[in-house]
């Protein structure tokens, strides 16, 4: 008997790790952006995108007392990419107020809101993803 099997789509392409929440873990998370976008040939995405993460696990690190973050990179369609950064704290971010002083902290979230297609959260039972898109202006 012959059996033929047929590959099929398990979901879209992502790659995620687990580091301790310690600013030292940006640099971690920078590298698993560009790998991802290497491999994914959207290597123009990069220095947005690894910006990106940094501000998301700065804001992790600043605001939440889980002892590891997970970030994680996905490719949701052809052109867009998403970064996000997973803790266990339920407290959602906010941005700055205006005319808050911006002089030491605060800039985080702005940043991201200006440099990303669309960001938000994901809230769960156990905590949330602070998340960023970015579209790729070519197709590929």
């Amino acid at each position: 008997m012959i059996v033929s099997a047929k590959p099929h789509h398990t979901g879209h392409p992502g790659y995620s790790e687990t580091l301790p929440n310690l600013e030292e873990s940006a640099a971690a998370a920078r590298r698993l952006v560009r790998t991802a976008l290497v491999v994914w040939h959207m290597d123009e995405l990069t220095d947005t995108a690894t910006l990106l993460v940094t501000e998301l696990v700065a804001n992790a690190v600043q605001h939440t007392r889980s002892r590891a973050i997970r970030v994680v990179i996905a490719r949701p369609s052809e052109r867009l990419v998403r970064v996000g950064v997973v803790d266990k704290a339920r407290k959602l971010p906010e941005l700055a107020k205006p005319g808050a002083d911006l002089h030491t902290s605060g800039r985080g979230l702005l940043l991201v809101e200006a440099l990303a297609e669309r960001w938000g959260t994901e809230l769960h039972r156990w905590g949330k993803q602070v998340w960023a898109e970015l579209l790729c202006e070519t197709s590929r």
